[in-house]
């Protein structure tokens, strides 16, 4: 399957969500309890897929607002170093914090605790952004997170149908995160608006049972998608790979051999590293096996953002390891 998408535009991706501030408790393997000194990376999903596209050599923009005081101005500068476009991150000052994640680097019982109080990237407004902006894209992605509340859900849908106005290529990415919603059922109703609105959608498949109400009509949540009009669905298993939905067919896709580092960040290097592998005219099938060694790279190493493979490293990653 070939997508087509207008590469003429000025950037190759907006990306609309989080970016935050990640503390890694060191050496690699400690408990955070245990942690004598902390490594400082930036994270968060939107960020993240901002940045690993920014390092295949793609023009992204992050959408979302960024607190006015220091740790904003951390991930904005990290973000900057990494060649993404921040001009549409407002800085918020007052009681509004750039969201704080604590991560353990470790392959098994691995703990993350988050801290997304008065959380800034919810305070996205509509304002933000007009439609020539989210025209000037090839291609507009949509993190779940962004959805979770008020103002940002609002313009999170807003810029979705700017994106259909446009002609920009629309990805909702699930990326459901529990402690960002009021009820499950909000997040249901909320996700389902969403996709209607989207090109493709990619989730795995604990957050396609959250959008069908129950794990038995998950995949078929997956199908109707594209039954109904979507370009794609990418259906994610966690260590068995992924099942991709298209009109004329369905594949799976396997996994990378790594020996894990952590459990998280693979989401993130797969969506970025996907639409990175379109936007360079990769069919659809080897596009997802691309992205699949990007998530495989990612969750062999500490961090996220400061983990994305440019697109030499990944080259070489793809060639040394098999897929199971």
């Amino acid at each position: 399957m070939t997508l087509a998408f207008d590469l003429t535009r000025p950037l190759a991706a907006i990306v609309v969500g989080r970016a935050g501030m990640d503390l890694y408790p060191l050496p690699d393997g400690t408990k955070t309890e245990q942690a004598g000194q902390f490594a400082a990376e930036i994270g968060g999903s939107a960020g993240n897929i901002a940045v690993a596209l920014s390092r295949q050599g793609h023009s992204a923009a992050l959408l979302g607002p960024l607190a006015d005081d220091s740790v904003g101005r951390f991930v904005r500068g990290h973000l900057v170093r990494f060649g993404v476009d921040t001009s549409r991150c407002r800085a918020v000052g007052g009681e509004h914090r750039t969201s704080l994640a604590i991560c353990e680097t470790r392959s098994d019982d691995s703990e993350t605790v988050f801290y997304r109080n008065s959380a800034v990237d919810l305070q996205l407004r509509a304002d933000d952004f007009d439609a020539a902006f989210i025209g000037s894209a090839a291609v507009l992605i949509v993190t779940g997170t962004a959805l979770a509340a008020e103002p940002s859900r609002s313009a999170a849908l807003e810029a979705l149908a700017c994106a259909r106005a446009s002609g920009t290529f629309a990805i909702l990415d699930v990326d459901h995160r529990p402690v960002s919603w009021r009820s499950n059922d909000e997040a249901m109703r909320t996700y389902a608006d969403a996709a209607s609105r989207c090109d493709a959608i990619v989730g795995n498949d604990e957050e396609f049972a959250l959008i069908a109400g129950d794990a038995a009509h998950a995949f078929a949540v997956a199908t109707g998608f594209v039954r109904q009009g979507g370009r794609f669905a990418v259906f994610k298993k966690g260590s068995a790979g992924s099942v991709t939905i298209t009109a004329d067919r369905t594949f799976e896709t396997g996994t990378f051999v790594v020996d894990v580092k952590k459990p998280f960040g693979a989401g993130d290097a797969f969506l970025g590293n996907l639409v990175g592998a379109l936007l360079r005219g990769q069919l659809l099938e080897p596009a997802v096996q691309r992205a699949s060694a990007a998530a495989a790279y990612v969750v062999a190493r500490r961090g996220c953002a400061f983990a994305m493979p440019t697109e030499a490293e990944l080259d070489w990653f793809s060639q040394k390891h098999s897929m199971k």
